[in-house]
This record gives structure tokens, C-alpha cells and sequence, in this order.
């Protein structure tokens, strides 16, 4: 999650640690899901796609039309994009929540919903720092809400450093489960 527009999509520095970011999901296994969308997240994707990792982007847009031409999105580097019609903000419920975790790297304020709602969700929560935007700033927005910055907000300057340390709190320190209380009101599921 990160940057899709703005300063920060132009800084080579940021641009390189996506890429990083990408190569070390790849590397580790995992799977990259992003909102595909231009700028860093892509620059991610495109790292993760070269390094041999599957790039999955969940798309505001209703189709590959919509995608390209009204949001004026990449789709070369996602071997598949689920396009959910939804718009930017409610897409991003669907990209946070299927994922276990998330990195966010420079970042407006589309990243900074993002991260309040992984955040909330208690999702493991990578912030690559030193790529600007909001996530150079998030100690200070958590204070500024009065809350605390919790053991699942990770901190790193290093993009491989820092996949590999949301990987081992994953792995180490599952999150807890969220069950939604309308389903299983009953105790059966029903």
C-alpha cells in the first residue's frame, strides 16, 4: 500500500524500495495484493512479477476498460485483478482484509485510510520508513488519535529487513481471531 500519486512516486529512492519490497515478498513466498493502482504499489508489483512471485491487484474499477482508462491503472504487472467496481475507498476494505498483512511505503491520504483500518483490524502492519508521505509520520498521527503504537505496527528503513520481520510476527504471533458476531450468534453459524 502506498503512494499511487503525488511527490513521493517520483522520488528514486522510494521507487527502489518498492521494488525491494516486491522482490523480497517474492523471495519469502508470498503473495503481493495491492490496490493496483499506479505508483509505488505498482513499482512493488513490478519486483514481485520479476523475481517470479504471484501479484494480485484488487481494482476500484468494474472492468479492464474502467481500470485503464477512467482510473488510469497499470495491468501489466498482476497476473490477476479482481475487479470490484467498488471505488478506491471500499477496494481497499477488500484488499486489506485479504490480506495478513500489509506494507505501506510513502503514502497519502488513500494509504493513511489504509493503514487506520489495518490498524483497527489488528493486521501485522510493515511501515517502510524514509520513503515519505504518511508513513514517515505514523507514530505521530497514532499519537495525535490518542493511541498507542501497538507490537503489530513494524518499523524498518530496509525493505528486505522489513518483509522479513512482518513475515516472522506472522509467524510467531498470529492475530487474533475476529469473528463477526452476526454469524455466530447462535453458537452453530447460522
Amino acid at each position: 500500500m502506498g503512494s499511487a500519486q503525488g511527490p513521493t512516486i517520483r522520488n528514486q529512492e522510494a521507487i527502489k524500495k518498492a521494488i525491494e519490497v516486491g522482490v523480497e515478498i517474492a523471495k519469502q513466498g508470498c503473495i503481493l495484493v495491492n490496490g493496483a493502482c499506479p505508483g509505488l504499489p505498482d513499482e512493488a508489483a513490478f519486483g514481485a512479477k520479476n523475481a517470479g512471485g504471484l501479484t494480485m491487484g484488487i481494482s476500484p474499477a468494474f472492468s479492464e476498460e474502467e481500470h485503464t482508462q477512467m482510473y488510469k491503472s497499470p495491468h501489466e504487472n498482476y497476473e490477476i485483478i479482481l475487479y470490484t467496481g467498488m471505488g478506491l475507498m471500499e477496494r481497499d476494505l477488500i484488499n486489506i482484509r485479504s490480506s495478513d498483512a500489509i506494507i505501506i511505503l510513502g503514502g497519502g491520504v488513500g494509504t493513511l485510510n489504509e493503514f487506520t483500518v489495518a490498524f483497527d483490524e489488528q493486521k501485522v502492519v510493515g511501515v517502510l520508513t524514509g520513503t515519505g508521505g504518511v508513513s514517515d509520520h505514523i507514530p505521530e498521527i497514532l499519537e495525535i488519535c490518542d493511541r498507542e503504537v501497538e507490537d503489530h505496527v513494524i518499523f524498518d528503513t530496509d525493505p528486505h529487513g522489513l518483509v522479513k520481520r512482518v513475515i516472522e510476527r506472522l509467524t510467531n504471533f498470529p492475530r487474533p481471531a475476529v469473528e463477526d458476531a452476526r454469524v455466530f450468534a447462535s453458537g452453530k453459524g447460522e
